[in-house]
């Protein structure tokens, strides 16, 4: 698979990574095989970059699967891992001071089973601590050999400014997808200027532009594109990526992640799945050229359909939590 750099640090990763939240499911011994060979066979492919993060999983259980997946191949891979973030009593608290990152990121090593994390974000920006004490935070962990690069996950860019400005960001992460995409005008120039890599978050639009819809996104609580209100409306953005994926002779996924690589060369995507077949297919999306005319047609096509709702409800938790 072609690789990308991401950041001036010349951090170089497969084009395509794999998102790993969701893989396990329930972390019974079948499902914890089952994503260990997914992980496994998506390195044989070619993937090299990994996400998980401190939250994913009561307990990290998460990081400890990828860890136990990866132990083997270490030397192959990146893996990226969050910080700043945990649930109590069903909240999202943000916290990064210097003794808590520094004590996620002790326990992210030992649950990932290696002595170095190649990406180290903070998972949120959390208000109550200035964005340049996560910095020097960051900065002192990559000096004692713990961490190798540092991102931030939903940043504002004057957030990520001021960060940069302390010490050197490889890349955010960012959502961005047909669905959303915000971040062309809000977020390209000043990736751009620092020369910052971005990691699209749910670049299949939470499954919306690939999997049947009925019943599985009416959660309006929390994201009001899919409510039914919207969803009806936003169904038009899903029937042209079919047509558009029908005419090129590949699948919708395939071409939802051929477009996004197309838009800059310092973008590597993070699909995730719990299905070895999905993983399989979304890696095809890293051979399918998009010709200048096609990429044209597309944004035309796409430029004509008007999504509705937000990717968050502004009151709720993630809401207000990013674009800090």
């Amino acid at each position: 698979m072609e690789k990308r750099t991401l950041g001036k640090r010349g951090l170089e990763v497969s084009s395509i990574g794999l998102g790993c939240m969701t893989i396990g499911k329930d972390y019974s011994d079948d499902s914890k095989k089952e994503a260990i060979r997914i992980i496994r066979r998506a390195c044989d492919l070619g993937i090299t970059m990994f996400d998980t993060a401190e939250v994913y999983g009561s307990g990290g259980r998460n990081e400890g699967l990828v860890g136990e997946a990866l132990r083997p191949i270490r030397q192959k891979v990146v893996i990226a891992t969050k910080c700043g973030v945990r649930f109590i009593d069903g909240h999202m608290v943000m916290n990064s001071t210097p003794e808590v990152i520094r004590e996620s990121v002790e326990g992210s090593l030992k649950r990932l089973q290696t002595d170095y994390i190649d990406l180290y974000y903070t998972h949120r920006v959390d208000p109550n601590v200035p964005i340049e004490a996560v910095a020097e935070t960051m900065a002192e962990l990559h000096r004692e050999g713990k961490i190798l690069h540092w991102g931030i996950s939903e940043p504002s860019m004057d957030t990520l400014k001021r960060a940069n400005a302390v010490f050197p960001v490889t890349a955010i992460e960012s959502e961005y997808n047909m669905m959303w995409r915000e971040p062309e005008q809000a977020i390209f120039p000043t990736l751009e200027e620092l020369g910052v890599g971005l990691v699209p978050y749910r670049p299949l639009a939470r499954g919306f532009l690939t999997k049947a819809t009925e019943g599985m996104f009416l959660n309006g609580a929390e994201n009001t594109r899919f409510d039914e209100r919207n969803l009806p409306t936003n169904m038009a953005l899903k029937d042209c990526l079919q047509n558009l994926a029908a005419e090129k002779n590949v699948s919708a996924a395939q071409l939802a992640l051929a477009w996004l690589l197309a838009q800059r060369p310092y973008i590597v995507p993070i699909p995730g799945t719990s299905k070895m077949e999905r993983m399989e297919e979304n890696i095809g999306a890293a051979a399918i050229t998009l010709r200048a005319d096609e990429l044209r047609e597309i944004r035309e096509r796409l430029e004509g359909i008007k999504i509705v709702g937000e990717r968050y409800d502004p009151n709720s938790e993630n809401g207000k939590s990013v674009r800090r």
